[in-house]
């Protein structure tokens, strides 16, 4: 499987989430991207699972799912 992304880090602040993509860093405000994680506690929040392609990231205790093309997508636009 060839990888899409790289992501090293995932940590939370407040109501905003920083990823680290590819070596590089990129900051998403919670309630634009997921009302989901926006209303997740931290333990919510903190346990997640990068797929092997590194193309999506899954929270499994409050079943949301979120595309980094997307992410990097929105902060394009």
């Amino acid at each position: 499987m060839i990888a899409t992304h790289h992501i090293d880090k995932i940590f939370f602040n407040d109501s905003m989430m920083t990823l680290n993509i590819d070596g590089e860093e990129f900051q998403f405000e919670l309630s634009k991207v997921s009302n989901k994680l926006f209303q997740a506690t931290e333990m919510e929040r903190s346990l997640y699972k990068i797929s092997p392609s590194g193309y999506g990231i899954h929270w499994p205790l409050i079943d949301e799912d979120l595309s980094v093309d997307a992410l990097l997508k929105s902060k394009i636009g």
